[in-house]
């Protein structure tokens, strides 16, 4: 029987953690879809609120933990590799600015 205590943690990559999620959800997030999917995604946004207003670093780190699943089970869904929109979007630099420390105006993104 596996329990996170039994295994040493180990830290992971972006690309790593799609893997990994595409490996033990995929199945059952395809056959749900991406509106399904989505759904379930908002729902976890919406425990990360809660937690950002009143939970403890535990609690934080869960949620911050769980969205990141969610939505990397949409990507996974939609077949959009995460590290490959991230490096694209944001690996020039701001997106607005194109500065790695963002000068844009604080009225607007990002």
């Amino acid at each position: 029987m596996n329990h996170k205590n039994d295994k040493e943690l180990q830290e992971i990559s972006f690309r790593d953690f799609q893997g990994l999620i595409r490996n033990m959800y995929y199945e059952k997030d395809h056959e749900r879809g991406a509106t399904g999917t989505f759904l379930w995604f908002m729902e976890e946004v919406g425990e990360l609120a809660s937690a950002v207003r009143s939970g403890t670093k535990e609690e934080l780190r869960g949620e911050f933990a769980d969205v990141l699943a969610w939505l990397t089970t949409i990507a996974n869904v939609l077949e959009i590799d995460l590290t490959q929109a991230v490096t694209e979007k944001y690996g020039s630099g701001c997106p607005g600015c194109g500065k790695y420390v963002c000068e844009c105006p604080d009225s607007g993104k990002p």
